[in-house]
């Protein structure tokens, strides 16, 4: 596109924004959607450049990883329009800068819409001719002062990263930086540049979709801050197969020098370069890199000024020794300088040079070493704090403190037990200042601030002060409307999951959740939040708090949902199971079925991007929640009647014979056992991570060895049972991680192939088996009512319990009214689950304090 011509006069753009179209049809975005090409973007762009008008003003985009998002960018950047980006998952830093600067135009999704909010026709501002973003500090979400940067700036900065990472026309990188922050940013706008294709997703690392768009998109390219190098850590990542990847970039903060040397070895390894990088906001984004082959030899170093800057050393009385002082930068990315209100977008130039603040020495071969600060700014986890100021914040609240910070956590001291705020309440205030996640803010209360002798805050110590303490309790469902919403939500997930280390980073996998609360949780967040977005049990609790999908609609005075359809398949399952051996129906089935959504939800809840430890404590959680209350339940019937024997109490049955009607249970818990031994091996735990569908796939056809009975085994006798129908259990696994249409249609061929003849001269029971097994493979979710849900959710959460105790209660009633039966039946396991739910929570919480009152006598 051209830029636009009905402009001001003087109006300046930024030249790649403005050249889109001239990379004609290759590739410029992929999503989870598709590609977009450069030549259909650039429409996208003119289209929004016009509907943003003539005038000049100034624009503050609510920034995501989304196409429309970017849209809006590049064609306020394209027609000469500021914008000002705020982070979308920050709602108080959107009101915050809309209340200071009081833009002319705020973009912004609503529900699946995106909205241009146009608030006046022409600008209410002055806005100097070079201002072209304006970006928070790192750190400072929310804060007015804002970073301002101009045309030059951003074309300039991208030009240099370009040349420096070799970027090229063929490479694809994945965004999975957000957009508002500078080094997110400068990875989407160095490859549009050079005609590159960027991977546009808000997906985690942590997350097997993003890994699958990866590969899928032939990715080149993978940035990251030092949190997101843990994250790699956790989900296997030296060994995937990524035969496209050309080089990885980190930049954001400091990684460890041994961290440097092992990813540059595993690059070398896998043929892929390292480079690590330097820079601040205030330079657009990057000031060094380290080249790669320096990596594995010199990680301790920044590295040298990127082509077209230049450092300096200014020296420092308090930090002696040659070639060493402030850092000092010059190139054509510096900013023109800070803005802190309005009336500072008419400024032009009021910085030629950047002071770094960082204390810097040259080595003699020419790199610069990054050695100390000469402020108490803190970068944790990529962003940058200033303790000072949060100590202020706490002030205005009646709460005195002092704060240090490292690499990873911010401390924050406080005396006594504050009268104004509590502990959750000091965390939730740090972290809506400083935008960090409640899990790098650490409260401590003291009886007394440490201080030198000079009667000076001692930040040393206070920076040691790495024991955790306990944190207040959160409040419940119950707490009062001034409590705000997150503290909420993170009280009903504590009391749901009897967990007391939930913060708003907190996920529902993550906490250990698995399908059996899972139906429970989803119900109250209903409740809190109208409809959920999808895989809402992998969102942190912070995402939650703005859902995606739109608030349920009200029809005939009905609230309408949707209903997940491995829970309508749970519910509907034990209804038949019940029914049919009651004979107020017959269609069997069932039990299978509930096989098949055993492996989906196994996938979903357990096989999440925890270490290998977690993940198998997380298992045997289930196991324990499934094999307790069932042995509860039959050692008392072994008390009170003579239909068990010892076997059956111990669920050995499908093991030992003779079969009885307990043997879903027993089947159930031998396939969690076996998976759990299976990827107990850590290199079986790294293939599974490595290749989510490809291992259960094969998993499945193993599985049908057993179905086809290929070596003398047969599913009408008890030995052994579970190896004739994990295969069910493997295709709801495989189902779950199928992430593509056609791999879809591979595990319901296998449905279609695998099923008929499994129930010999039983077509009804086939039928009703594929039908369920295609449901939970092809449809997420159903168009549902409220009250359907709570129905639907109880029996679903108590499916377990219903079957365990409806053969002791249907025989007493079925004579006198089937019906009647088949509702006793199932309202006596909703009562056993309740039961068995509040007891387990009692005895967590008294064995909790068991311990705490042993651990403070030891100390004692």
């Amino acid at each position: 596109m051209k830029a636009p011509s009905g402009l001001l006069p003087g109006t300046k753009s930024v030249p790649f924004a403005v050249g889109l179209a001239a990379h004609g049809d290759r590739t410029a975005v992929i999503t989870a959607d598709g590609p977009v090409s450069y030549r259909e973007l650039a429409v996208r762009v003119d289209a929004t450049a016009r509907r943003l008008g003539r005038e000049r003003r100034l624009i503050l985009l609510v920034a995501s990883n989304t196409v429309d998002a970017l849209v809006v960018h590049l064609a306020a950047l394209a027609a000469g329009h500021p914008v000002l980006l705020v982070p979308g998952d920050h709602p108080e830093a959107v009101r915050s800068l809309t209340r200071a600067y009081d833009p002319d135009i705020v973009a912004h999704a609503d529900g699946g819409r995106w909205v241009l909010d146009e608030r006046r026709p022409a600008s209410a501002h002055t806005l100097h001719p070079d201002l072209a973003l304006l970006l928070s500090t790192s750190g400072s979400t929310g804060s007015p002062k804002l970073v301002r940067l101009s045309h030059e700036n951003l074309q300039a900065n991208a030009e240099s990263i370009a040349a420096y990472l070799d970027i090229r026309d063929t490479d694809r990188a994945a965004a999975t930086l957000p957009m508002h922050y500078c080094y997110g940013l400068s990875v989407v706008h160095s490859h549009l540049l050079r005609g590159a294709a960027v991977i546009l997703t808000g997906l985690s690392v942590t997350d097997a979709c993003f890994w699958e768009l990866f590969r899928t998109a032939r990715g080149t390219s993978l940035s990251g801050v030092p949190y997101t190098f843990d994250l790699l850590d956790r989900v296997g990542f030296e060994a995937m197969d990524l035969p496209h990847l050309r080089y990885v970039t980190q930049a954001g903060g400091r990684l460890a020098p041994d961290r440097v040397k092992r990813y540059a070895a595993m690059g070398r390894a896998a043929g892929w370069d390292l480079f690590v990088m330097y820079g601040q906001t205030e330079a657009t984004a990057r000031m060094a890199y380290l080249p790669p082959e320096l990596a594995a030899t010199r990680p301790q170093a920044a590295g040298v000024a990127v082509p077209g800057g230049s450092f300096r050393i200014q020296p420092l009385a308090d930090w002696p020794g040659e070639a060493t002082g402030e850092l000092v930068y010059t190139g054509p990315n510096v900013m023109l300088g800070y803005a802190e209100c309005p009336a500072d977008l008419g400024l032009g130039r009021t910085v030629d040079e950047l002071h770094t603040g960082d204390v810097a020495r040259r080595a003699p071969d020419g790199l610069y070493e990054l050695i100390g600060r000469r402020s108490r700014f803190a970068k944790i986890l990529g962003l940058r704090i200033d303790p000072q100021r949060v100590e202020a914040m706490l002030e205005k609240h009646g709460v005195t403190s002092c704060c240090a910070g490292d690499d990873d956590e911010l401390v924050v001291a406080v005396t006594g037990a504050p009268d104004a705020v509590g502990r959750t309440e000091v965390r939730r205030l740090v972290t809506a200042e400083c935008g960090l996640p409640a899990r790098a803010v650490r409260v401590c209360v003291l009886a007394e601030l440490p201080r030198l002798a000079t009667g000076k805050p001692d930040y040393r110590a206070i920076r040691e002060l790495t024991r955790p303490v306990p944190e207040a309790p959160v409040p419940g469902p119950g707490a009062a409307a001034s409590v705000p919403a997150a503290v909420d939500l993170c009280g009903l997930y504590a009391r749901l999951l009897d967990r007391d280390d939930v913060t708003e980073d907190s996920s529902f996998v993550g906490l250990g959740g698995d399908s059996l609360s899972y139906v429970e949780m989803s119900l109250h967040l209903e409740d809190a939040l109208g409809r959920l977005p999808d895989h809402w049990h992998t969102l942190p609790i912070r995402e939650l708090r703005q859902p995606s999908a739109p608030p349920a609609r009200r029809r005939n005075g009905l609230r309408r949902r949707t209903l997940e359809m491995s829970v309508a398949l749970r519910a509907v399952a034990i209804v038949l199971i019940v029914g049919s051996h009651i004979h107020l129906f017959w269609v069997k089935g069932g039990a299978h079925v509930l096989l098949g959504v055993a492996g989906y939800n196994f996938a979903r809840f357990h096989l999440t991007s925890a270490d290998r430890r977690e993940r198998l404590r997380n298992v045997g959680r289930s196991a324990a929640r499934i094999a307790v209350p069932s042995t509860a339940w039959l050692a008392l019937m072994l008390l009170v009647t003579d239909d068990y024997d010892l076997t059956g109490v111990l669920l050995l049955t499908s093991l030992l014979g003779p079969n009885d009607g307990f043997w879903f249970i027993e089947v159930l818990l031998y396939m969690l056992l076996a998976v759990a031994a299976l990827l107990a091996v850590p290199r079986m735990d790294r293939a599974e991570r490595r290749f989510p569908f490809a291992l259960p796939a094969g998993l499945l056809a193993l599985g049908l060895v057993g179905r086809y009975a290929l070596f003398g085994l047969d599913d009408r006798m008890h030995v052994p049972l579970v190896a004739t129908v994990f295969w069910l259990f493997a295709l709801g696994w495989t189902a779950a991680r199928a992430a593509t249409v056609r791999q879809r249609l591979l595990v319901n061929a296998v449905v279609l192939a695998a099923v008929p003849g499994f129930f010999s001269g039983e077509p009804a029971r086939e039928a009703v088996v594929m039908a369920g097994l295609t449901l939970l493979i092809w449809v997420r979710n159903l168009p549902s009512l409220a009250s359907v849900n709570r129905v639907a959710g109880v029996l679903a959460g108590s499916s377990l319990y219903i079957y365990v105790t409806h053969w002791q209660v249907f025989p007493y009633l079925e004579d006198r009214s089937k019906l009647l039966a088949t509702l006793a039946s199932l309202l006596v396991g909703i009562a056993y689950a309740a039961l068995a739910t509040r007891v387990a929570t009692r005895w967590r919480s008294s064995h909790r304090a068991r311990k705490a009152s042993l651990r403070a006598r030891r100390a004692a």
